[in-house]
């Protein structure tokens, strides 16, 4: 079940909501919306249900332990049963996390390298399994620095590593973050309202925007290198520029809508990445709960840059290999990582304590972050890397400069994706926000939510199937 389907729009998201209205006590709304989370998840992926709730119990007899062992130890410190008790935690997380993800990919790699006749196994990917582990190694390591105290209440910890906004996409919620909630929340009238208005804000990126903009990039990107010419490559590359952002600031739009529609305050996951003016930016911009739980688990306790430069460079290169990793087991994603942490590294090395930049200056930063960020979305939207390198070729003029391109790339230029375009654009910046600020709650800004989402409807209702990118993660 997707955010943007009539079923859940419908149906599921009312149901819900009118469902946690009306039980009484926290308990009973917890346990609401525990049920309405395990079957949200069971509809989409009935087989691996029993797995979410096994990584559950895991993370919760681990965190349990280790909460014991620091009660027995002294204070401030865990005890080597505590820390037992970590890696075991660790280890399964990420166990799981392999034998799902990334097993198919390092089997392959090894009888391509060896020539061996291993058989690669062919097991379907658990939807959200990258979003719900990271949750839950960040809780159970959380407990372990003394952070947070251990869930005594399974369904609770349960309802905290499921919930269905953020489950399958995130954003990545930090036990601390709603630990408060869990326990007491009030839900306002104002909370709904603005709630409300999220999603619906969300659900129009993703559907008036992201999706016109897939319609144009998959096209384009099914094409083979030897039919894509100089036009073709750049609307490619800029419609999954637009068709990605908006597709997973969508969907994180409206997973911070419904979690404050039911009391529940989400950290932010996207603060406008395009108008970034270098890549050090872009990251403290994009996906932030994902760039903030590696800066917080990995990169600080390697030791962040409190060793010198080459350390945190050599800190920063992990990262960013991980980074790619997490998004998928192919040479497409550990490149994209690569390819950023080199642009990091050269900032690093290239950073001077200076004035501010004069407005020159930072119009040319804000050039080159778009320039990177485009031709590094290539990488990352590529079936493979002989792809990537052939599509970021055409685009630079390895197959001349011409605007035909045996007119496959005016025949995604139509009216509307021509106008979704000139949305898209201001929509990526602070603009829209800014105007949006100017229309008085009233009347007026109802009706233009509403008007949103009749047209999201009405796009749906005539579209197939339209899951989000992140799905796959």
């Amino acid at each position: 079940m997707v955010f943007s389907s009539l079923i859940f729009i419908c149906i599921f998201l009312p149901a819900a909501f009118l469902m946690h209205l009306a039980v009484p006590g926290i308990r009973a709304k917890n346990a609401l919306l525990l049920a309405a989370s395990l079957i949200f998840y069971a509809y989409g992926e009935p087989v691996y249900l029993l797995l979410l709730l096994l990584c559950t119990f895991l993370n919760y007899v681990a965190a349990r332990r280790i909460g014991a062992a620091r009660e027995m130890g002294k204070a401030g410190s865990a005890p080597s049963l505590g820390r037992s008790c970590l890696v075991i935690a660790v280890i399964g997380n990420i166990g799981v996390l392999v034998v799902f993800k990334y097993a198919a990919f390092l089997i392959s790699s090894l009888n391509a390298l060896l020539g061996t006749g291993i058989p690669v196994p062919q097991l379907r990917l658990p939807i959200g399994i990258s979003f719900y582990t990271f949750q839950a190694l960040s809780y159970v390591i959380d407990v372990y620095r003394g952070r947070v105290k251990a869930e005594r209440s399974f369904p609770r910890l349960m309802l905290y590593i499921s919930f269905f906004p953020q489950l399958i996409a995130g954003p990545i919620v930090k036990y601390h973050d709603i630990e408060r909630e869990l326990m007491h929340r009030e839900v306002s009238r104002e909370g709904v309202y603005r709630g409300i208005r999220r999603f619906v804000a969300g659900l129009g990126k993703k559907v008036l925007i992201a999706n016109t903009m897939a319609a144009a990039a998959d096209q384009l990107f099914s094409q083979s290198i030897g039919e894509i010419g100089f036009l073709s490559a750049w609307v490619g590359a800029f419609s999954y520029l637009f068709q990605i952002y908006f597709d997973f600031s969508g969907y994180s739009d409206m997973a911070i809508g419904m979690g404050e529609m039911f009391g529940f305050h989400f950290n932010e996951n996207f603060h406008y990445p395009y108008i970034s003016g270098s890549i050090r930016e872009f990251w403290r911009r994009w996906h932030m709960s994902l760039s903030g739980w590696f800066r917080e688990y990995v990169y600080i306790p390697l030791g962040g840059n409190r060793k010198g430069k080459a350390r945190a460079i050599m800190n920063r290169w992990i990262v960013f290999l991980l980074t790619g990793l997490w998004h998928g087991a192919s040479l497409t994603f550990l490149f994209w990582g690569i390819y950023h942490g080199f642009f990091l590294t050269m900032e690093q090395l290239a950073t001077r304590r200076e004035r501010q930049p004069g407005r020159l200056m930072r119009l040319l930063g804000h050039m080159y972050a778009v320039l990177v960020i485009t031709v590094g979305f290539v990488i990352f939207r590529a079936e493979t890397m002989g792809q990537a390198i052939g599509w970021i070729g055409r685009m630079f003029g390895t197959g001349g400069i011409t605007l035909g391109d045996r007119s496959l790339a005016l025949t995604q230029l139509t009216p509307l994706y021509l106008l979704t375009f000139l949305l898209a654009i201001p929509g990526s910046t602070p603009l829209i926000k800014r105007f949006g600020k100017r229309i008085p709650e009233n009347v007026i800004s109802d009706v233009l939510c509403l008007a949103c989402l009749i047209l999201c409807m009405l796009r749906l209702a005539g579209g197939g199937y339209n899951p989000f990118i992140y799905f796959r993660f």
